[in-house]
């Protein structure tokens, strides 16, 4: 768990609020048998390796927020998760001043608000549940390049803000990430020092294409033990576990 003592009650709180909002979506869903990931494949029949849920992901015209989530082929999964959302803001909704890293085949988009920047990806279980964040190397996403400080002002204009496809799952994801942010800081630090190292120890290859390198940086996470953690630096107590059900699994295990 990263240390959470060095940050301001002021940031606690937010963590907090965003955890509360987190826990809410879960439980309204919980409550008719549905997840986040249930959400976004609902009415898409078969679930297919690789496709985008929901086609042409969701994109949010006002703060230019985006993500979707999809699943690798079963032998590529680790063990008992079931796929993963992928987060995006475009530049549009970054703050003034952030500009890509100027790398030697860095070309200009079509649109000036085509360079997008992956912010995390959130791995999810097979009961909906996030389990793991992650960076990617460039090549994953096709992501425009920017470094960690930049993609980290970036974090907090993450906002999905409308209703469809799904209002608790868009709600759930932009909470989600203000609750991990201290987690996502890190990650996004170790993601340019794991390019840094494998650059140096690869001279020969180009880094951000080099498909040797695909997850550059992870970490487990659960929401329940971020939450009992925040409420330990607040109130100098911990909660008692909660007592929701877990959701129920919308894939069969075998």
């Amino acid at each position: 768990m990263t240390e959470l003592s060095g940050l301001s009650r002021e940031e606690l709180e937010a963590m907090a609020e965003a955890g509360r909002e987190v826990r809410v979506c879960q439980r309204v869903l919980a409550k008719t048998g549905d997840t986040v990931v249930g959400e976004l494949l609902r009415g898409h029949g078969t679930l297919y390796e690789w496709r985008h849920y929901p086609p042409g992901d969701v994109y949010d015209a006002e703060y230019h927020a985006q993500y979707y989530y999809h699943c690798h082929p079963e032998g590529e999964r680790p063990n008992g998760e079931h796929g993963h959302f992928h987060t995006f803001l475009r530049p549009h909704g970054m703050p003034d001043g952030v500009r890509p890293l100027p790398l030697p085949d860095l070309e200009p988009p079509e649109s000036d608000n085509d360079a997008l920047s992956h912010l995390i990806g959130i791995a999810m279980d097979v009961a909906g549940q996030p389990v793991r964040l992650f960076t990617t190397n460039r090549w994953v996403t096709g992501e425009t390049w920017y470094k960690a400080d930049d993609v980290i002002a970036m974090l907090d204009s993450f906002v999905v803000d409308h209703a469809r496809p799904s209002w608790p799952a868009n709600r759930w994801i932009t909470g989600l990430v203000r609750l991990f942010r201290p987690q996502i800081v890190d990650l996004l630090h170790e993601r340019d020092a794991a390019i840094g190292r494998w650059a140096k120890a690869h001279p020969d290859a180009y880094v951000y294409e080099d498909r040797g390198l695909e997850v550059a940086s992870q970490r487990f996470i659960a929401v329940e033990e971020q939450m009992a953690e925040l409420e330990l630096r607040l109130r100098g107590a911990r909660r008692r576990r909660s007592i929701l059900p877990e959701p129920p699994s919308f894939v069969e295990v075998s």
